[in-house]
């Protein structure tokens, strides 16, 4: 649809509507009295959200970022699926899967009062997805924005055989500086650390900054928080249906090969990922259905 189809059958005068965004890229733009968020619909992807109670965005956006149809947007909350991470085949298909680079739809968009809105986009299978993964399904992602951001993804086998997934909501935090950054919420938590090889550690304490960090931890149960010293804030995240929280920085040297990256921004974002990652692997039925969640908040 065009935008001017979208905005005719979807926007809400003064709340949601739809424009152009850079590359031509349709995208959602949310103003409400809680706060303000743009969603992409390429790659269903929030790309930012600001609570009026701070007034700064929660999200990290790069200023290099890729805005074309073939490209994943660096930064917000790009989405990971049906695998999280590199090809678990080996066959060469592209890393975390290809619901951050395709088309989304949009099912509906509504306001249950001024300062509650829900967005509701939709992907399924088609030609181009099974050329990659030879399976049917349905996803849905329920946004919600308010004094809290809401991102729920929904799986639907509508196949006749059971696929394997791992996902991940990729989300990149806005931080004012990443050495002043603490992760907290994982402590005494086994992780495979990437940088070391996938060895296996044990979490110490608060997850600190100093060099690059890629981290998958296992047998999460609780509410993350990101303690942000030069913001002033705290970033509260509950996710659901997930026992896995990936932690990453780049730091300067992997930074520096990010064509989608200024040289210095490793230092303005952290991502804390809710995944079904590692050894969290959901198998789907035919006409079974799995969700993964998350809610974001900001404190002072």
């Amino acid at each position: 649809m065009s935008v001017e189809d979208l905005n005719q059958a979807f926007a809400i005068a003064g709340v949601a509507e739809f424009a152009r965004g850079p590359g031509g890229l349709p995208q959602l733009n949310v103003t409400n009295s809680s706060a303000q968020a743009v969603i992409s619909l390429h790659g269903g992807q929030v790309l930012s959200f600001v609570p009026r109670s701070s007034g700064t965005d929660l999200l990290f956006l790069s200023t290099r970022a890729h805005y074309a149809v073939d490209k994943a947007i660096k930064g917000g909350i790009p989405l990971c699926w049906p695998w999280f991470g590199a090809d678990p085949e080996k066959r060469g298909r592209p890393a975390h899967g290809f619901a951050r680079t395709s088309a989304w739809s949009v099912q509906s968009v509504s306001a249950s009062g001024p300062g509650h809105t829900q967005v509701v986009l939709e992907l399924r299978d088609d030609a181009t997805t099974r050329a990659l993964w030879p399976h049917r399904f349905e996803l849905e992602l329920v946004i919600e924005v308010s004094d809290e951001l809401s991102v729920a993804l929904h799986t639907r086998n509508t196949g006749d055989a059971t696929f394997p997934v791992t996902q991940a909501l990729h989300t990149y935090f806005g931080v004012g500086q990443i050495d002043t950054v603490t992760v907290t919420g994982l402590e005494g938590l086994a992780y495979l650390d990437k940088v070391q090889g996938f060895s296996e550690h044990c979490q110490g304490g608060p997850v600190t900054f100093a060099g690059e960090v890629d981290r998958i931890y296992q047998g999460v149960a609780g509410d993350l928080q990101i303690h942000d010293q030069t913001r002033g804030r705290i970033v509260q995240i509950s996710a659901g249906n997930s026992h896995t929280a990936v932690v990453w920085n780049p730091w300067s040297a992997v930074n520096a090969t990010m064509s989608d990256l200024e040289p210095e921004d490793f230092r303005r974002f952290v991502c804390v990922e809710t995944a079904n990652a590692g050894n969290e692997i959901i198998c789907v039925a035919p006409g079974a259905a799995c969700s993964l969640s998350a809610r974001y908040r900001v404190a002072p």
